[in-house]
């Protein structure tokens, strides 16, 4: 399957899923669940060292269900970006229902070159926060080019992020030592968000890894 394909499928999906919001008002899927997001979204608003105001950046932001609830937990200086502008039509069309408009979105390429991007663009920002719910996932399942796609993603992130920044990610493909495994060469494991775990044939594993990278 080339890249263009999954492109497309994505398009698809979010462009049904738009026209679902705007007939029954159904925002559509929550990647990895509600509880998975409610898991990051507490761990942001119970942490110190995070205020309410500081910039926030959702790498693959969907339908905006995450947004949604960090901005109703009080968050205020947040951003999203998507590969595809059917996902961000979605996540604005959420977030307006709910009243809030000033969350910054915007289409972009996350495995890009962002240095050719114009200053004004959120992914030439820095961000104190970047939380990502399964877009390393999905880049991961890149055909052809999964490895150089997510170093280039990894790269991405480090960019993005201010000196003192805080990385969250959760994951369903990757566990916590593979995690650190590609992550670390640029960032340090700074915390672990607790997931559900299960136990078979006498080895306990977890079917989420949220970690938080510094």
């Amino acid at each position: 399957m080339h890249t263009r394909d999954i492109n497309f499928r994505w398009e698809t999906a979010y462009s049904r899923e738009f026209k679902t919001f705007q007939d029954i008002g159904d925002i559509g899927e929550i990647w990895f669940g509600e509880d998975s997001q409610e898991r990051m979204v507490d761990w942001l608003d119970d942490c110190d060292d995070v205020s309410k105001d500081d910039a926030v950046l959702d790498l693959g932001c969907g339908n905006g269900a995450l947004l949604l609830e960090l901005r109703q937990r009080g968050f205020t200086h947040l951003s999203g970006v998507d590969y595809v502008q059917e996902a961000i039509n979605l996540a604005a069309g959420v977030l307006a229902k709910k009243g809030f408009t000033n969350v910054r979105l915007q289409t972009g390429d996350l495995t890009a070159d962002l240095s050719s991007l114009p200053a004004v663009s959120c992914l030439r920002c820095k961000y104190r926060v970047c939380v990502d719910k399964g877009t390393y996932d999905a880049i991961s399942l890149t055909p052809g080019g999964a490895k150089e796609e997510r170093e280039a993603y990894r790269r991405n992130v480090r960019s993005l992020l201010q000196p003192d920044g805080l990385f969250l990610i959760t994951s369903c493909n990757w566990t916590k030592q593979e995690l650190m495994d590609f992550f670390q060469p640029d960032f340090k494991l700074a915390s672990e968000i607790r997931t559900p775990s299960f136990q078979f044939g006498g080895k306990v594993g977890r079917s989420v890894t949220s970690l938080i990278f510094s």
